[in-house]
């Protein structure tokens, strides 16, 4: 009798009707599915708000990698303040007021011409090229622009940062200096060859003095070296144009020669010293070369979804690379 009646409770009771059958296995279904989305807008949830956290991580990045650079242009903190030899004669230039490339126009040409050339290329990857983005950013021309433009302006800030904190912390003197000081080796009465520690400018603009004491290294080297130079290797990256095998390497000589002429320019205008502008293009060059190679995707292999035989011949844009 009590094993008749434990098997009997533990049954469980099936409907006999067809109709009743159906809507319990749709109960079943329904509840089941809801489920299913329910833990499906947990985890988007989830992984939404992780990516908006390593965003809000990038923006600090290229904050924190700027705050030499400010600290520099804003006059926060003062250059060393070093002394000169006597009688040195590479301290005895004129002070021009007009300059060959002054900062606007380096500034301006630098970030505008890689930053649209980037952004036309990157849009053309994702018109015609068929790329697709891992990014939570379901727009996929933001999460491309996103990526390649970031990079290239925190390389910029680290380069420019580098700068500034060399100008500050050496405070070697411009070519000019005497002449903004407003003082001569004969008004100074100094001993020829012997050190002059320190030297009171008659010059009422101290900004003026304070920028001569900021020679090494060249700014315009630098940033016209890394912004040109990273945009060489952009080329380098996307710009495959078989049919034209001579074009590529045309442009990218032509970036790199406005780099190099940049910086000679400084020296004509006695902004710097030579070291100073060889110094400045080699920093440049290193910072392009470590953003491109190892913080950029742009030559990193990714699946293609076109085969080496499906890739047009007079395509200009490399099929290599279909993931931002």
């Amino acid at each position: 009798m009590l094993d008749a009646f434990g098997s009997a409770s533990a049954t469980v009771t099936i409907p006999s009707n067809p109709d009743r059958q159906l809507k319990a296995a749709a109960g079943m279904g329904l509840e089941s599915g809801a489920g299913e989305k329910e833990l499906l807008e947990i985890t988007t949830g989830e992984t939404l708000s992780k990516s908006k956290l390593l965003v809000g991580l990038d923006l600090l990045c290229l904050f924190l990698a700027s705050i030499p650079f400010f600290a520099c242009e804003l006059k926060a903190v003062s250059p060393y303040k070093r002394g000169f030899i006597c009688g040195d004669p590479s301290i005895t230039y004129p002070y021009l007021q007009r300059e060959v490339i002054p900062d606007e126009l380096l500034i301006s040409g630098g970030i505008i011409i890689t930053g649209l050339t980037i952004a036309l290329g990157e849009c053309y990857r994702v018109r015609f090229r068929g790329v697709s983005s891992k990014a939570f950013i379901r727009n996929v021309y933001v999460s491309c622009l996103y990526k390649e433009l970031g990079c290239f302006l925190f390389g910029c800030c680290i380069g420019q940062s580098l700068t500034n904190m060399a100008k500050l912390s050496v405070g070697r003197l411009r070519p000019h200096f005497l002449s903004v000081c407003g003082v001569t080796y004969a008004s100074l009465n100094c001993t020829l060859g012997t050190y002059v520690a320190s030297v009171t400018c008659p010059q009422p603009d101290h900004r003026l003095e304070e920028e001569a004491r900021k020679s090494f290294f060249s700014g315009h080297a630098s940033f016209a070296m890394y912004t040109l130079l990273y945009l060489a290797f952009y080329l380098q990256a996307r710009f495959t144009w078989r049919s034209a095998r001579l074009l590529r390497p045309m442009l990218q000589f032509t970036l790199v020669m406005l780099a190099v002429y940049t910086g000679l320019t400084r020296i004509s205008d006695y902004r710097h010293h030579p070291s100073d502008v060889l110094t400045g293009h080699m920093q440049g060059a290193l910072t392009a070369y470590w953003v491109a190679f190892h913080i950029s995707s742009m030559f990193k292999t990714s699946s293609s979804t076109l085969s080496p035989s499906e890739t047009p011949l007079d395509s200009p844009v490399s099929p290599q690379h279909t993931v931002c």
